[in-house]
This record gives C-alpha cells, sequence and structure tokens, in this order.
C-alpha cells in the first residue's frame, strides 16, 4: 500500500508551525513572567534603586536575618524529628506528640516575628519613595500570597 506523501508533507508543516508558535509564545510568556518581580528581596535589589548606603545597610540586616532563620527552621526540623519519634513510640496524639508539636510552633512564631522585625528592619532604610513601594509589596503579599 502506498502512503500520499503530499498529506504526510502538510501534516509534518503543520505540526511544525505549530510546535514553533507554541515555542515562542512559551518563550514571549516567560520573559514576561521572569521580569515581574516576584518576591521581596528582587523588589528591593532590583526596584528601589537603593543607595550604596542603604544597599550596605540592607545587607548587613539580612545576612544577621539568615543567621536567626537558620536557626529558627533548625528548630522546626528538629520538632518534626520529635513528632516522628513521638508517633512511632506513642502510636497516638499523646504527650510526646503535644510536646513536639508545641516545640514546632514555638520556633514558628519566633521565626515569623523575626521576619516582621527584619521587613521592618528593612522598611526604615528607605526614603519616602521607596518606602511606598516596599508597603504595596508588603501589602500585596500579605494578602494575595505573593510578593
Amino acid at each position: 500500500m502506498k502512503i500520499p506523501l503530499r498529506p504526510v508533507i502538510v501534516l509534518l508543516l503543520l505540526t511544525l508551525f505549530a510546535g514553533a508558535v507554541g515555542g515562542a509564545l512559551g518563550v514571549a510568556y516567560g520573559n514576561r513572567v521572569s521580569h515581574t518581580p516576584t518576591n521581596l528581596d528582587t523588589l528591593i535589589h532590583h526596584e528601589l534603586d537603593l543607595t550604596a548606603a542603604q544597599n550596605d545597610r540592607i545587607e548587613a540586616l539580612e545576612a544577621h536575618y539568615a543567621e536567626q532563620r537558620k536557626v529558627f527552621q533548625t528548630e522546626m526540623q528538629a520538632a518534626n524529628h520529635d513528632l516522628a519519634a513521638a508517633l512511632d513510640n506513642e502510636h497516638a496524639y499523646g504527650p510526646q506528640a503535644q510536646a513536639a508539636i508545641d516545640r514546632f510552633h514555638h520556633a514558628e512564631e519566633a521565626l515569623q516575628v523575626a521576619t516582621i522585625k527584619h521587613v521592618l528592619a528593612m522598611r526604615s532604610v528607605l526614603n519616602q519613595e521607596q518606602s511606598e513601594k516596599f508597603d504595596r509589596a508588603i501589602h500585596q503579599a500579605l494578602t494575595a500570597g505573593r510578593m
């Protein structure tokens, strides 16, 4: 049985064209999304036009906060290990599980407080115009789930 060559070539060309259009649209979308500030760090370091002094101060604040965050995250991981051990030992929601959950929540709360203090410390470094943009980003992050 002989397959007609013309319909196969047309189908192949249409497939290539559709793939090229899809790829171009994907690249265009990706470029648009990648230029949208996606987090507070991007906003601060690329959108607020910080002075050298502001940048130095914010970098110091960020380094301090990174240390704090690591401590709290390590504590939360340890609490999760405690919870796993409690569930292995008790096979129920018992006192060991409750203690592990309390430990986790304490570390989580401490991290949230440290984060808010860090955000406010960074804000204190900004001028009025920068603060307004920063405030909008913080509000959006807290109400819409993204920065």
